[in-house]
């Protein structure tokens, strides 16, 4: 425990939020540091659109048809800005460690190492075992989208060290994600004197707004938020542009397909005004069937450990398994630590459960690296 605790401080006060490029630099070589000690070799350092992801994989590679291969899926990445550890500092007490991207998702990132150093003995790790660390989760994985599904692609199973569910569960179900952006131009009038001459920004937007929210499907668990909203420049004008964000979450992806032709084909309401459309698809949906046979694995395993019984939820946030699923690999998320509060002021992870999850995360990867059958 001691160790694990450890190496979780270390991780914890190296902030790294996503936006701050040299934070997320020292991050990736505090994490390659700490990884090499466990595993035994240093990883590669897969840089791309100036943003550092790591990798260590043993054994024959990807195309080698002969071995079972799995990947371990985690993040370094965190959304806490500078100076957080001032107001929300390290600390462990009463069986509660706290700080900022304890939860989501550092402490899991050192389970996925523990588990793989107790694995694999003197060697680092077993053969068959990817551990992708990537540096751009928490912004929807624009750089590393392509080296998780490359990666993924022949394995037998996807693991992802994102934080449980309450209680411990894990995540068997998780929404996809759409992210548009629609934006109206109008044309500018003195709100005073002549606003018929003008093209109203604003209310081309509330006829959209009301547009777009009507394209949600409750009884099918498909959301269609309109968020962030902005028009015009001073009170006494007609506005001549704004726009406005849109979050779609969705169970599967004949409904992601839905709602993407549907927000493609909205069309102006007021006369003379202008809509442009950007975005679409973020992550797919990583149904319940993908992770259905890893569950009973994990609850399997979880039996014969000792250890609580798991439980399992369906989500409405993505992560990086959404793409492992979105590839046609089985994929199962949640493995990390046990706690809650993730992005809140209250994240926090609990220190007792900590070790029956890396000793899952063991027994998970040597039952798919040695049994053929679930």
């Amino acid at each position: 425990m001691g160790a694990i605790l450890a190496d979780i401080e270390q991780l914890v006060r190296c902030e790294s939020p996503s936006t701050v490029r040299e934070a997320v630099k020292a991050s990736a070589d505090l994490v390659a540091a700490v990884g090499e000690r466990h595993l035994g070799t240093a990883p590669e350092v897969l840089v791309v659109d100036q943003c550092p992801h790591l990798r260590w994989r043993f054994g024959p590679g990807p195309s080698d048809p002969g071995r079972p291969r799995v990947l371990v899926l985690a993040h370094h990445d965190t959304v806490w800005p500078l100076g957080s550890l001032e107001t929300h500092p390290y600390n462990v007490a009463g069986g509660v460690l706290r700080g900022p991207g304890c939860f989501d998702m550092k402490a899991g990132l050192v389970l996925a190492l523990h588990a793989l150093a107790l694995l694999g003995g003197p060697h680092g790790a077993p053969d068959g075992v990817t551990l992708l660390v990537t540096g751009d989760e928490e912004l929807g994985s624009p750089s590393s989208r392509a080296l998780i599904e490359a990666e993924a692609a022949g394995c037998r199973a996807a693991l992802v060290l994102e934080a449980s569910a309450d209680g411990g569960a894990l995540k068997t179900e998780r929404k996809g994600v759409s992210l548009y952006q629609v934006r109206a131009v109008g044309r500018a009038a003195h709100a005073g004197l002549e606003p018929e001459r003008g093209v109203n920004a604003t209310v081309e937007l509330a006829h959209q707004v009301l547009a777009v929210a009507a394209l949600a499907d409750p009884a099918l668990g498909t959301t269609v938020t309109p968020t962030a909203l902005s028009s015009g420049t001073v009170s006494n004008t007609v506005p001549a542009a704004g726009a406005f964000a849109v979050d779609v979450r969705m169970r599967d992806a004949a409904e992601q397909a839905r709602v993407h032709a549907a927000i493609g084909s909205l069309l102006p309401a007021v006369p003379d005004a202008v809509l442009e459309i950007s975005g679409g698809p973020n992550r797919p949906p990583l149904p319940r069937a993908s992770s259905a046979g890893l569950f009973a694995r994990a609850c399997r395993l979880a039996r014969d450990l000792g250890l609580p019984p798991l439980g399992s939820a369906s989500v409405g946030g993505a992560s990086d398994g959404n793409f492992t699923a979105g590839v046609g690999v089985p994929t199962l998320d949640g493995l990390g630590a046990v706690g809650g509060g993730a992005h809140a002021d209250h994240e926090h992870v609990l220190v007792d459960a900590l070790p029956g999850r890396a000793a899952l995360l063991a027994a998970l990867l040597d039952d798919l690296l040695t049994r053929e059958t679930a």
